[in-house]
């Protein structure tokens, strides 16, 4: 079977998540394979089948003209987190795409924010929608935005 990229990312977080800086060498990997991502400087803190929980540093990068991180760059971090947590629940003959994502500002985003997300680990690779629900939370734990992110999981082809 060929390598897919969701087990090339399964085996670099299992390569380097251990290290000292390997999580940081990780999030650089993974902004290489998903070029888009990359351009945000998430990193990845932790990753295991079903959860995943990213951060994302509030640098002039991902800054809009209000002084608080772009809604858009915390949408990107919202899709970041829950497509890893649900690529990692998934079986080698199943894959993904990303079919909505909604979100709701509900304060300025400001700080290292964290995104954690939840997904079903799948016993199958049957077609299916999977709702991923996410909060995405400042420093001092508030919520600064939620978001919904609808996945279309089936066979890989």
């Amino acid at each position: 079977m060929a390598r897919t990229p969701e087990a090339l990312i399964r085996k670099e977080w299992e390569r380097w998540s251990g290290r000292p800086g390997g999580k940081a060498a990780f999030s650089w990997l993974l902004g290489r394979l998903v070029p888009y991502s990359g351009t945000m400087g998430a990193r990845v803190e932790e990753l295991r089948p079903g959860y995943a929980r990213v951060t994302l540093r509030d640098r002039r990068r991902v800054r809009n003209h209000l002084r608080s991180i772009h809604a858009i760059a915390l949408m990107n971090v919202a899709e970041l987190a829950t497509g890893l947590a649900l690529n990692f629940a998934m079986r080698p003959d199943a894959r993904s795409i990303l079919k909505g994502l909604s979100i709701e500002y509900t304060r300025k985003a400001r700080g290292t924010l964290t995104a954690e997300a939840n997904a079903p680990v799948l016993e199958s690779n049957d077609e299916r929608e999977i709702t991923i629900p996410i909060d995405i939370r400042d420093a001092e734990g508030e919520v600064v935005a939620s978001a919904e992110a609808r996945w279309l999981v089936g066979p890989r082809e």
